[in-house]
């Protein structure tokens, strides 16, 4: 009876993260150096989320399996004067695409509210089951 709200309260926790993974492509995606300092452009990141509870995956829900790197190509713009240049001029970016975190953002942003409002549908629904009781 009680699984719905477990499910709920699974999502949320798993939106976000999606939301603050999402939030940290938008904060580096100008970063050109790791924290040592050394040229190493900031990778995008992203959730891969599995069925069921992280605790047993037999629960109904939703949990957050991995947060992985993008491995897809770091763009590269000519700019000769820049410290992080390499032989050729080239300097790598992070492969964050603004547009692309904020659509993420949004959704993320949605799915949070949906499963909020399932929460708030169920907890409706148990107390008129509970005034039809009494």
């Amino acid at each position: 009876m009680f699984d719905v709200l477990d499910m709920g309260a699974s999502a949320l926790t798993a939106q976000r993260i999606r939301m603050d993974t999402i939030a940290g492509n938008i904060a580096n995606a100008n970063t050109l150096r790791d924290s040592a300092g050394k040229p190493n452009p900031y990778r995008r990141r992203f959730v891969v989320f599995a069925p069921g509870e992280a605790e047993g995956s037999t629960k109904p829900g939703v949990h957050v399996k991995s947060v992985q790197l993008d491995q897809s190509p770091l763009p590269k713009r000519f700019d000769p004067g820049n410290p992080d240049a390499d032989k050729s001029g080239y300097v790598s970016y992070p492969n964050v695409d603004l547009a692309v975190e904020f659509v993420n953002a949004l959704e993320a942003s949605r799915a949070y509210e949906a499963n909020v409002t399932m929460m708030d549908t169920a907890k409706s629904m148990f107390n008129s089951s509970l005034r039809l009781l009494a």
